[in-house]
């Protein structure tokens, strides 16, 4: 039997992250996103900026080393900490996200204005 070949490049050993989000009585999603954006530091940012409209999860995976985890919990923490060193509140498209039950951690204080 002819086998086709994997669309997933089994050289590029590097992390990959995807967001599936919420689009409420549209149903869940894994968003589309540019290869170049998929990474951690750049999901992060896409979630700061308001990229994704209710983000449930977040995953990653790496086909060169064979694993796939969940990472909600670890993103969630570093949107956290990133908002508390800076001064920020947690921006409002993401406190359900944050706060989701398994993501145990305080939420920074509001600014007072």
């Amino acid at each position: 039997m002819r086998r086709s070949p994997s669309i997933v490049p089994q050289s590029d050993d590097r992390d990959v992250y995807l967001v599936l989000d919420d689009f409420g009585h549209l149903g869940c999603s894994w968003r589309e996103t540019d290869e170049q954006s998929t990474d951690r530091v750049a999901i992060v940012q896409d979630l700061l900026e308001g990229q994704y409209n209710n983000p449930q999860r977040v995953i990653a995976f790496n086909t060169a080393e064979g694993w796939s985890r969940d990472v909600s919990e670890n993103i969630a923490d570093e949107i956290a900490r990133r908002c508390g060193m800076d001064g920020l509140d947690i921006p409002p498209h993401l406190e359900t996200f944050i706060e989701r039950p398994g993501n145990k951690r305080e939420m920074p204080l509001k600014n007072a204005s």
